[in-house]
């Protein structure tokens, strides 16, 4: 069992809080195992007995008939009015497998999982927990939906500490693993690579594809697909929907909208499978429209996706270094900062402007910075921005960590990721 203790912690911190308890995630992240394993361990060693549990798994066959939320509703509170001195815990896996039906003892209104959950959080010896999978099902606002009384945990595949603290051995092989198949928890099970290979390849035809088809009537799976493997290609990339949609008209000979590729996008965005990231003006403090950056959740899935074609070590270190940013809890965007030569006014990127509450610091990613030209290019944007925030260059070619005459700080990217350096 691989330990996830900061998600534990955050749902021992909001035991009892008067708010359902809402573990979003992709599908195969380990929400379950955290929930139904974890969590669910750590209430017995509390002294809470079994049967104060109430366990409901909407994918098992003998738990469809609480898909529909006014069964489950009633189920529930048959228990917990019964038994009012009794605590007891709810956990529903895959909250969004459940229908909207019409309730006609009521009037004949449409009644939701939301409603049935609002419902049965009032009652004081019932503290609810669900998982869902596909920000669809859950819907886009989950504080609204729950009338700003929920608190949302989102889970990750492993980070590379999580994986390494169950794998252990070599770091570097460690990290030269992970960047290949990512921290999809079932992984560290297998030792054949092509079970690695066939596994991650299996979650987008038996899973990911099949719901996002499903929950937004997806007409045109082909161009899903292209979305898909095009979003892939480009990671680290600027890029936005009028030049996918371009690459594919040029691509499959017919003309592909971008509404159309706007809207597939968002799926997949919805789904968790990609993150989208905003260009943020650094001294004029503004958000750019267009173009955007797009990241895989997962670097594993994303290289199944390429079938292992495409393998960039320095954009896939992009895209974990943010993974790891945002497992962490910050906001994050990719900065732009102004460089006014002459007459020119160029736009330089830095790859991560970084907020923890009150706080920013600013970070640039860097495979190596093997020469002086290099190295000066992924300095440059970082010294433009000419403001005291703190700066750092997070490398894969040092050995140790230091700051240099500008008071830019060189990170190495294993001591980065296993915590070893603080960033604030």
């Amino acid at each position: 069992m691989i330990k996830r203790d900061f998600y534990l912690n955050r749902m021992i911190r909001s035991m009892w809080n008067g708010e359902v308890k809402v573990i979003t995630g992709i599908r195969r992240c380990g929400k379950s195992v955290l929930l139904f394993d974890l969590f669910y361990e750590y209430l017995l060693d509390q002294g809470v007995q079994d049967e104060q549990i109430i366990k409901i798994v909407l994918d098992q066959r003998r738990f469809y008939k609480y898909r529909n939320p006014i069964i489950l509703c009633e189920y529930i509170e048959s228990l917990v009015q019964k038994n009012k001195n009794i605590k007891y815990y709810l956990f529903i896996d895959e909250v969004q497998l459940t229908a909207k039906v019409m309730d006609e003892k009521n009037g004949g209104i449409e009644v939701t999982i939301y409603d049935m959950l609002n419902e049965l959080k009032a009652y004081g010896n019932l503290d609810v927990y669900v998982t869902g999978s596909n920000s669809k099902g859950l819907s886009s606002d989950i504080a609204t939906e729950f009338r700003g009384r929920a608190t949302q945990i989102h889970v990750y595949p492993l980070s590379f500490k999580e994986y390494y603290s169950y794998l252990g051995g070599d770091e570097r092989r460690a990290l030269d693993s992970y960047m290949l198949y990512g921290g999809m928890p079932r992984i560290l099970s297998m030792e054949d690579e092509k079970n690695k290979k066939d596994y991650l390849s299996s979650l987008y035809k038996e899973l990911y594809i099949k719901d996002i088809v499903e929950r937004n009537g997806i007409e045109r799976e082909d161009i899903l697909n292209d979305v898909l493997d095009f979003l892939a290609s480009q990671i680290s990339s600027l890029t936005n929907p009028t030049n996918i949609a371009n690459a594919l008209t040029s691509m499959k000979n017919e003309k592909v909208n971008p509404t159309l590729i706007a809207n597939y996008v968002d799926h997949t965005i919805d789904s968790f499978l990609i993150h989208m990231v905003r260009r943020y003006d650094v001294k004029g403090k503004t958000y750019f429209k267009y173009p955007n950056k797009y990241y895989y959740t997962d670097i594993g899935l994303r290289n199944a996706r390429l079938n292992y074609r495409q393998y960039d070590p320095g954009h896939i270190m992009e895209n974990m270094v943010y993974n790891e940013l945002i497992k962490r809890g910050y906001s994050v965007d990719v900065g732009v900062v102004s460089d006014r030569t002459g007459k020119q006014n160029l736009q330089k990127e830095i790859d991560f402007v970084v907020n923890d509450a009150d706080k920013k610091i600013y970070i640039q990613s860097a495979f190596r910075m093997d020469t002086e030209v290099k190295g000066a290019s992924e300095l440059a944007s970082l010294l433009l921005t000419k403001d005291f925030f703190k700066k750092v260059v997070i490398r894969m070619d040092i050995s140790h960590n230091y700051y240099d005459n500008d008071g830019i700080f060189h990170c190495n990217l294993i001591d980065f990721l296993l915590e070893r350096v603080e960033l604030f």
